[in-house]
């Protein structure tokens, strides 16, 4: 885009009515029965218990929400809040049963910082959760967007966040060049998203910015001719909302292979404690060699299909293959094993793959 276009058409202030028309809008079209939403509660004119039930309620979600879908969280969300109702229930569970709740919803170092976090919280804070910016920023896994939203949509303090959908709204608002993950971009958006934030209504703002990126600025085919900020909008106005944000530069993600067995024995399917370190670490998996070298102590029996499980680096493609445990002894003296039957054993964080696999050796 030349500089006399963004002359033009490229907003310079909070004055241009961003905040305005999209709260207006949100009043209408936003999302408003989100579970971790507390209609009404941010006021400031509620219990000292009741704000702590809502700050913990955002601040899981927030966590939760970080690389994975609204849609995805939410029965995640709704298991995880019957299980652990308040921060200090959560900091006092074993991080087994933690790893358990988050089993499926990925990225399990959330998980693991989220559980630090809680710790210093009841450590540090007695159990509430800090008001101020940089105490917030010091928790575990708390970077400076997810404080921002904590702050802001738990306690409406003016706080800007940029999280992806953000990200994409102001990158087409403002016609910002570049990938956004970029240090340089980053700090652009950075600057934008501050001077945009209102000092009121910062909670229903935030909500709103996030709204409108998930329903209308979507990544493909956003609805521009509903956005309240399309007349505005430089990426609008000069025909290039499809090339904004501009995409992340492709690479192709390098392929790991690994052979995992699926091996029977009389009280289930033998499962091992990942390592804390490593891709899933610290749950259970199912045991792994190379692919092509038997598993030792088990009957080996017939291969199934190939699985591809993709991270954000590389692809993994998993070889299973089923075996019988040929120990006769069924309690094993390794405290790393255990044998499972789901509905029948006690709760055991597994990866997604992980879980298929088992549920699929069952169901036949």
């Amino acid at each position: 885009m030349n500089d006399s276009v963004a002359s033009v058409l490229k907003p310079t202030s909070q004055e241009d009515g961003f905040a305005a028309r999209l709260l207006l809008w949100w009043r209408e079209h936003g999302r408003h029965d989100l579970p971790w939403q507390v209609s009404g509660q941010v006021s400031g004119q509620v219990s000292d218990e009741d704000a702590e039930a809502r700050v913990w309620r955002v601040w899981v979600s927030e966590v939760m929400l970080q690389q994975t879908q609204v849609v995805t969280v939410i029965p995640y969300f709704q298991r995880f809040m019957q299980r652990f109702a308040d921060v200090a229930s959560f900091a006092q569970a074993h991080e087994d049963e933690v790893l358990a709740h988050w089993a499926g919803l990925g990225y399990y170092r959330r998980a693991r910082l989220l559980h630090a976090a809680a710790k210093q919280v009841v450590a540090e804070h007695d159990g509430v959760f800090p008001r101020d910016f940089a105490d917030v920023l010091a928790l575990p896994g708390v970077g400076r967007s997810t404080a921002g939203a904590v702050l802001a949509q738990a306690f409406d303090l003016p706080h800007p966040i940029l999280d992806g959908n953000v990200k994409r709204v102001l990158a087409r608002f403002y016609g910002v060049e570049g990938w956004p993950g970029e240090a340089a971009v980053e700090r652009e958006l950075w600057r934008y998203a501050t001077a945009l934030t209102p000092i009121q209504r910062a909670a229903d703002y935030t909500q709103a910015i996030m709204d409108l990126g998930a329903t209308l600025c979507t990544s493909r085919t956003p609805a521009c001719e509903r956005c309240p900020q399309a007349l505005a909008c430089v990426a609008r106005q000069s025909g290039r909302v499809s090339e904004l944000p501009t995409p992340r530069p492709r690479k192709v993600l390098p392929v790991r292979q690994v052979a995992m067995w699926l091996v029977e024995g009389a009280d289930g399917v033998l499962l091992q404690r990942r390592p804390p370190v490593g891709i899933w670490p610290g749950l259970y998996g199912l045991p792994e060699t190379e692919v092509g070298v038997m598993l030792e102590g088990v009957q080996p029996g017939e291969c199934l299909p190939v699985m591809r499980h993709t991270f954000s680096h590389y692809h993994l493609d998993i070889f299973p293959r089923r075996a019988r445990w040929l120990n006769a002894v069924s309690v094993m003296d390794d405290e790393r094993s255990l044998w499972y039957k789901p509905n029948l054993s006690a709760s055991a964080g597994l990866p997604a793959p992980v879980s298929r696999l088992i549920k699929l050796y069952f169901k036949e």
